[in-house]
């Protein structure tokens, strides 16, 4: 009498994956899918209108309000924007036919945000070590201060800023845009603070036998091994400081300190034909929110394990 073998190992290793896929969709499942669909859709909905809305005419809209693509599809709200048609040829579509700087309100968010991030991440990252590794009289309720300025809204601190600014004489200039924001922030201790809590003590140690001092092992021990969390930590704050708002509108008035996003409400404000540019708002939100979208595209996963593992610290 014969006997069927009896299905090996790796035979049942791969049946099993096999028997979890073929799996019949339930109910649940499906409606699980659906709902994650919508909500993909209506987050995505804004950001295509946006698009059907700078590749249409400003006078067409008017005409088909409800139309999901453009309407007189046309390049010329995104020439408006770059200073690339004329005036005649921006009224014509509907423009204001006022000239807009596009690159030099580019160039000062690009130095602002570049400043502001460089600034942040270097004096950051030294106060995160003071608070991580030194030890000094007073160390943890300084630190618990800070964490509590986490809880301050900015608007709160902003006329104490620009009474300062004033009074330094720096309105309507870069270095009076970057002051404030420029050496630190609580939550940028706060961030690389942890990322150096986790960082083995043997290894400094090692470096103080050998005759290291503080700052040697900070430039060439920590800041060589924290290279992932300070990437992290520039990404989130030139995203930040790239979108701000209320404080350059503040400070910068002038052509040579005006960042994009004031310059989106200027040209808004731009109607001789009654209206709004609709068309060219839209073009140049979306070549402004271009470098955000980039840097979300390119490091976005980087920066969500970043945040993750120095939380879990």
């Amino acid at each position: 009498m014969t006997t069927a073998p009896a299905p090996s190992t790796t035979t049942a290793s791969r049946t099993a994956p096999a028997a979890r896929q073929r799996r019949p969709l339930s109910i649940g499942r499906l409606a699980a899918w659906a709902a994650l669909i919508a909500v993909i859709a209506l987050s995505l909905f804004p950001f295509l209108w946006m698009i059907r809305t700078a590749l249409s005419t400003t006078k067409s809209l008017a005409t088909n309000p409800y139309s999901l693509l453009p309407v007189d599809f046309t390049w010329g709200a995104f020439r408006r924007v770059l200073g690339l048609s004329t005036a005649a040829q921006s009224v014509a579509e509907g423009g204001s036919g006022a000239s807009v700087n596009f690159w030099i309100y580019l160039r000062n968010s690009l130095i602002y945000s570049t400043v502001v991030t460089v600034g942040q991440v270097f004096f950051g990252a030294l106060a995160a070590y003071a608070f991580a590794r030194l030890h000094w009289p007073g160390r943890d309720k300084v630190f618990a201060l800070f964490l509590a300025a986490l809880l301050v809204p900015p608007i709160f601190t902003s006329l104490p800023n620009f009474i300062l600014v004033k009074n330094l004489g720096l309105i309507n200039t870069m270095p009076g845009l970057v002051l404030p924001t420029f050496l630190m922030t609580p939550f940028a201790i706060f961030f690389l603070r942890q990322f150096f809590l986790g960082i083995n003590r043997e290894i400094e140690e090692s470096a103080q036998l050998d005759g290291a001092g503080h700052w040697r092992t900070f430039f060439q021990i920590i800041l060589p091994m924290s290279t992932a969390p300070m990437a992290t930590l520039a990404i989130l704050t030139f995203i930040g400081t790239w979108n701000d708002y209320f404080w350059p509108l503040l400070v910068g008035g002038t052509e040579d300190s005006r960042v994009l996003t004031v310059a989106l409400g200027v040209f808004r404000s731009q109607t001789p034909q009654g209206s709004p540019d609709w068309a060219g708002l839209m073009a140049a939100t979306l070549i402004a929110a271009l470098p955000v979208l980039l840097l979300f595209i390119a490091f976005g996963k980087k920066v969500i394990n970043s945040i993750g593992y120095s939380g879990s610290k």
